[in-house]
């Protein structure tokens, strides 16, 4: 048994991606903030990176605010951050409409400031109204906009305007749970003027691309939380990722994911940043990662483990004690093994498989990743 070239997580990383990446680009909602408040120990990890010498760029895909308030907001929660190490989808949008309209072309923004402020700084004309006969209409996220600003948008798609949105993320994680992003507003205006807009977001690959270039990334190391928009544009950017699980996609999700969203490395939150990630290794029927093992049967997963059950903090993480082979199980290996014996098995395909336990301590951990039984998201 082997694993198709490349399986993603198979591999993982010998050494902690700190050495083996010069520069992290890291998603913001859900990986190093959620809502106004820093993912605990994160702003921590962060710092530890950049000492051992790695970079760090912000990409996101909010647009509703500047990268200045954007850098404002990571340096107050402990992350020091310039506007220059920001990118937002609204810049990547202006960029865009720029590029095919020209300097001075008018625009209908909607969205937060983010939106109307990048327009200008593209040397874009924002105008207000319909009537203004803008060549386009760029739409972001933003907490204020309401039925006023999307019938403007929809009357001015209706008389000629392109529809283009900043990212059509369905929701934006917050400490209450997922709540409406910016590709439910959008769709509202697409399915009013019955067209389709053009996204320039992620997944697209231009903001990956726009970030390596004002960093001179020779090995970036993407880190999001959102395998559509983070992942998928780490993959289509050609670099490689890493999932963190502080925001929108737990495990059942990941175990699911379509070929095209799978992570290289997988980890807790930005601390994976510090840490070698332990190889999926092949083992007769089984795949192996540290003492878990997986294999597939029946169109399904089995899911065992040949150590004693160790203790663990309540999301998973070991309590005490190391291996003699020096690997500590971050709670996740089994996780890992899992990921890789299912998408060997389906490399083309996105498929989510029953996922059984063989042992109380594979029974533990799937309950805790809401698997036990069902792996559907």
């Amino acid at each position: 048994m082997s694993a198709t070239p490349g399986t993603p997580l198979a591999a993982g990383c010998a050494q902690a991606p700190t050495s083996a990446h010069d520069v992290a680009l890291l998603d913001l909602d859900g990986v190093v903030y959620v809502g106004p408040d820093a993912v605990p120990g994160v702003p921590e990890a962060l710092a530890a990176a950049r000492t051992a010498g790695m970079r760090l760029g912000f990409v996101t895909n909010n647009a509703a605010r500047t990268p200045q308030e954007v850098a404002g907001h990571l340096t107050e929660l402990g992350v020091p951050a310039d506007a220059a190490d920001v990118i937002t989808s609204s810049q990547a949008a202006a960029t865009v409409v720029a590029q095919r309209w020209g300097s001075g072309a008018r625009v209908l923004p909607v969205g937060g400031p983010g939106v109307a402020a990048a327009l200008r700084a593209a040397g874009l004309t924002v105008v207000d109204r319909a009537e203004d006969s803008p060549v386009a209409v760029v739409q972001g996220y933003g907490r204020e906009v309401g039925w006023a600003q999307l019938a403007e948008a929809v009357v001015a798609v209706r008389a000629g305007a392109r529809h283009v949105a900043t990212n059509t993320d369905a929701t934006i994680p917050s400490p209450r749970g997922p709540l409406p992003g910016n590709g439910a507003m959008v769709g509202v205006v697409a399915t009013v003027t019955g067209r389709e807009p053009l996204v320039t977001g992620k997944p697209d690959p231009a903001m990956h691309a726009e970030c390596v270039r004002r960093t001179g990334a020779r090995t970036p190391l993407v880190v999001g939380d959102r395998l559509d928009t983070d992942i998928e544009g780490a993959r289509r950017a050609g670099a490689a990722s890493l999932l963190v699980l502080t925001g929108v996609t737990g495990p059942a999700v990941l175990l699911a994911a379509d070929p095209g969203c799978r992570p290289d490395l997988l980890a807790h939150d930005c601390a994976g940043l510090l840490t070698p990630h332990p190889a999926v290794v092949a083992d007769g029927d089984r795949w192996r990662c540290g003492t878990w093992w997986a294999r597939s049967r029946h169109g399904g997963l089995v899911l065992g483990s040949d150590a004693p059950q160790q203790p663990t903090t309540a999301d998973g993480r070991p309590a005490a004690g190391r291996p003699d082979d020096g690997h500590v199980d971050d709670g996740l290996d089994g996780l890992r093994a899992l990921c890789v014996a299912h998408w060997a098995a389906h490399p083309g395909e996105a498929v989510a498989p029953a996922v059984e336990a063989d042992g109380e301590p594979a029974r533990q951990a799937l309950r805790r990743w809401d698997l036990a039984g069902d792996a559907r998201p």
